[in-house]
């Protein structure tokens, strides 16, 4: 039976944030590289992952379309399948359908961020598909985890902690960061977009210490969920092939920028990457 395969997304968790925690329980299942995001924003960088492409490494010198065959014959490794072709996933090009229609997978979304919800496009090929009640509980997304010996699983976990107001499941809402004109985001969807430049009528309130002290959340929340993925790794079978990173990276004050969305600059397109089986 081919592997479980669980695609863990740390939303806007940005690549050197992530070298600062360093995490020591992902660190096991492989080196971790440098990838880049095919986009800013977290709706069509995760329309992307479900194409079946990782965050690039931009390689020079390589046609673009090799590039991508040689991208999805990773997945001979992650899924177990020696014999697994690149036309396979033609016409279609979408992971969960493939998974779901080709090699008789169940899939399975759990996702924190609202723009993700049920409604939307991405819950396509999809057996299950959830919006989490909280937008920073990857905890709680364990308790949702099933695996038959009968039929591989697939798992899409996109995790909440590490995007903005970057706040562990036990903190108060009280103590939240406040950034002025994206504190709602989790209520409205319309304002998932989340970055943009400082005006120089907000910019007084980003002081560099301000923007230091955000990333440091960001950092805390990657060490925060090293310890939950320890717990993952312990309740998934041995034969689970485990990939974790990030859909897009994030601003801190960089060039006069915050957050993520309609951003050009490239600590927005940083993610970390790292992949390997769970024991």
């Amino acid at each position: 039976m081919p592997n479980n395969y669980i695609l863990i997304v740390f939303d806007s968790c940005r690549y050197d944030s992530f070298l600062k925690a360093s995490p020591k329980i992902i660190s096991k299942l492989g080196p971790v590289g440098k990838r880049y995001s095919y986009a800013s924003w977290t709706s069509p960088s995760h329309f992307n992952l479900l194409t079946g492409l990782m965050p690039h490494q931009s390689p020079q010198n390589v046609v673009a379309s090799e590039y991508y065959k040689g991208e999805f014959l990773q997945f001979r490794e992650r899924l177990g399948i020696q014999n697994l072709e690149w036309k396979a996933l033609i016409p279609r090009l979408y992971l969960p359908c493939f998974l779901r229609e080709k090699l008789g997978y169940r899939t399975h979304a759990l996702v924190s961020l609202p723009v993700l919800n049920p409604r939307t496009i991405l819950n396509t090929g999809f057996d299950s598909y959830k919006l989490m009640p909280k937008h920073n509980d990857m905890r709680a997304m364990l308790r949702e985890l099933t695996f038959s010996e009968e039929f591989p699983s697939f798992y899409l976990l996109n995790v909440g902690e590490t995007h903005y107001p970057y706040a562990l499941p036990d903190e108060p809402e009280n103590q939240w960061p406040r950034v002025n004109g994206v504190h709602g985001v989790f209520k409205h969807l319309d304002d998932q977009i989340v970055g943009g430049e400082l005006s120089a009528a907000t910019a007084p309130s980003f002081s560099a210490q301000q923007m230091r002290q955000l990333q440091d959340r960001q950092v805390e929340a990657v060490r925060y969920l090293d310890e939950v993925v320890e717990e993952l790794l312990a309740i998934v079978p041995p034969t689970t092939y485990v990939t974790i990173t990030s859909d897009h990276g994030e601003l801190f004050g960089e060039d006069g920028y915050f957050g993520h969305g309609p951003i050009y600059h490239p600590k927005v397109f940083e993610v970390p990457f790292v992949e390997g089986m769970a024991r």
